[in-house]
């Protein structure tokens, strides 16, 4: 039904609603011409509440408690409308307040009922309502489904339109509160609470109503279902379930379902943030990502898309990536100016031309080489890359004159004892050292290991139990910190967005509130339980020894900086005593020798510029002046 033809059923109402008023209070003797005429101005009463209100704006189908509220606001002001025009034109005196009341609650019912029996019949469970004195049974056409939640999330889930609901039909609710066993959402029972779980489950198999899958509503961390428990499920081919776009705030997909990753499985509880200070940095900017095809890259862009730049520019180097995501996005957000970009960071003059056409107000450097024990033994390519590149991206950025470069770092930095981490802790020097000093803002944002990520160790845990094992890790003794991709990305976007609010450049390192540290031998007994298997039983795990480079565990301050809390999931480094710049002849040095492929030279230059920068005492500008003997072994700095 049009607006006009709502607009007519409410006219068509309140007309009728005068009626069974007058009939209410005066019987059917009093019904005459005069009250066809006081019908009559109720309905234009009606009409101009109607026109200054716009209550047919409201979809009928989708009538809920706000609306009921609404419409007998809208009432109230008919009413009264009609009370005022009665006494300027003089045609209605009698039946006084106590008539205006019933007319009042009469338009209120029918107003209410038009769109219950319109939503009833919208949902098709008019007759099932009328007729059905118990929970509808599950549908034997459909697989099951298990609903895990608060009571208000399954009720939200259940009330939405039917097409959810098309591939399963729910059996049952476990919520947190266990005196709401019992309770009816929308036809369906609460089973009983979350901690009666296998009871339930029990119930249901010997009823012959095992669920083909078990939705989770709930927002906490699945791990604490245990991974045994989850691993039993799948093995007995249960899926797990969450609604598209519960996790990832950058997620275009509003109610469709999708299967759990295992990293969400594995996980902590995920921090939530307001994501307005983010919108505020993003919406209507032009934002340039380089490494936007990576694992944090492709979270960064999906997550910016979502909120409303004015220009996103995919920078990367990998072909392939590049062109995944953006496809990605162009299917996600159609009318997102965007643009991909095919370079390499390393390209110093490529990058300009690519930064002056394009004009960025925000740039976010990720791309990196990051494997560890690949950087370690490639160490000229590491520093092209994560320092030479870094340089090169900082130097755009500013000829450019971009308003704010956020560098993504890692834990690695701290106290590094690889090549990796060494690239990235004076890549952090770098970028500002090369962008600071004008009108644009640098952001460094340190953070530890990200699961699912092109350097996560679940890929491997996952290929190497697939295979029926070993799985093989260094040390028992190895432990990291851990969060999801969307969880770090969305902690880098606040991170950022709170720096660039400040009145002041930050000094130090902002960091992100990574959760207690991962042993990852813990992390591989976990893996292998949710495969339904048994650790050292059914899947060998082999300890192989620390690799070069390696350390037993990462922290995300070093010694010579302060943690200081800056918001919520978010701590800023700051350094004890300013840090002193990089000579440009120590930096020259290290490229041509990188350039030279001198891997011997890279090594002892790119170290003697870390100690500079980890320096506790105030030093004068770094300058690579340190030989390789007096550098400690890995191994030596791991124990340290």
């Amino acid at each position: 039904m049009g607006r006009i033809g709502k607009i007519a059923a409410h006219m068509v109402l309140a007309f009728t609603a005068l009626i069974l008023a007058r009939l209410v209070t005066a019987g059917a003797a009093a019904i005459g011409p005069a009250t066809l005429v006081h019908a009559g101005l109720f309905a234009v009463s009606a009409l101009l509440v109607e026109l200054l209100f716009r209550l047919e704006r409201s979809p009928w189908r989708f009538f809920a408690a706000g609306d009921a509220l609404r419409l007998a606001r809208s009432a109230f002001l008919t009413t009264l409308t009609f009370a005022v025009l009665g006494q300027v034109f003089g045609i209605y005196r009698s039946g006084g307040v106590r008539a205006l009341l019933v007319v009042f609650l009469a338009q209120v019912s029918l107003l209410t009922w038009l769109r219950i029996i319109r939503r009833t019949i919208y949902d098709r469970v008019l007759i099932d309502s009328l007729i059905r004195l118990r929970p509808a049974p599950a549908s034997p056409a459909l697989p099951r489904l298990l609903i895990i939640g608060s009571a208000s999330e399954a009720e939200a889930f259940l009330r939405a339109p039917p097409a959810l609901g098309e591939r399963y039909a729910p059996v049952g609710v476990l919520t947190s509160n266990a005196r709401e066993t019992g309770d009816e959402l929308r036809g369906v029972c609460v089973l009983g609470a979350v901690d009666d779980f296998d009871t339930v489950m029990a119930q249901l198999r010997d009823g012959g109503l095992q669920p083909a899958a078990l939705l989770f509503l709930t927002d906490g961390p699945l791990s604490a279902f245990g991974a045994e428990r989850l691993g039993r499920l799948k093995t007995e081919g249960v899926r797990l379930l969450r609604r598209q776009g519960l996790i990832d705030m950058g997620s275009h997909g509003g109610s469709a379902l999708r299967e759990i990753s295992l990293e969400e499985l594995l996980s902590r509880a995920p921090v939530r943030l307001n994501s307005d200070p983010v919108r505020a940095l993003v919406a209507g900017k032009r934002v340039l990502i380089t490494g936007a095809g990576g694992s944090i890259g492709s979270e960064l862009a999906r997550q910016i898309a979502a909120s409303g730049p004015a220009q996103l520019t995919l920078l990367d180097a990998a072909e392939a990536n590049l062109f995944h995501i953006d496809r990605e996005l162009g299917e996600a957000w159609p009318l997102l100016p965007r643009r991909d970009v095919l370079c390499d960071v390393r390209d110093a003059s490529r990058l300009e031309l690519v930064f002056a056409a394009e004009k960025p107000e925000l740039v976010f450097h990720a791309a990196a080489l990051k494997h560890v024990t690949l950087v370690e033994n490639h160490p000229c390519e590491g520093v092209r890359t994560n320092v030479m590149g870094s340089r090169n991206v900082a130097a755009a950025a500013k000829a450019c004159g971009a308003a704010h470069l956020a560098l993504i770092s890692t834990d690695k930095a701290v106290a590094p004892t690889s090549v990796m981490g060494a690239t990235k802790r004076v890549a952090e020097a770098v970028v500002r050292q090369f962008a600071g000093g004008s009108n644009t803002r640098v952001s460094v944002v340190r953070f530890g290991n990200v699961l699912g990520s092109a350097g996560s160790v679940v890929p491997i845990f996952q290929h190497q139990i697939a295979r029926g094992g070993p799985v093989t890790l260094t040390d028992a003794e190895v432990e990291r910190y851990f969060m999801t991709i969307p969880e770090a990305v969305q902690l880098v976007l606040r991170a950022v967005a709170l720096s660039a609010g400040d009145m002041e450049p930050p000094t130090g390192v902002l960091t992100l509130e990574m959760g207690e540290p991962v042993k990852i031998i813990d992390l591989a007994r976990r893996m292998i339980e949710l495969q339904g298997l048994v650790p050292d039983r059914d899947i060998e795990i082999k300890i192989t020894g620390l690799r070069p480079g390696e350390k037993l565990t990462e922290a995300l301050v070093d010694v010579n900086e302060i943690a200081r809390p800056k918001a919520e999931g978010v701590t800023e480094a700051t350094p004890l005593t300013p840090l002193p710049p990089i000579r440009p002849e120590a930096l020259s040095a290290l490229e041509a020798a990188a350039l030279a492929g001198d891997e011997f030279s890279v090594r002892a230059q790119l170290f003697a510029l870390v100690e500079g920068l980890r320096a506790v005492e105030p030093a004068g500008a770094i300058a690579s002046k340190a030989t390789p003997g007096k550098r400690k072994t890995p191994a030596a700095q791991t124990r340290a």
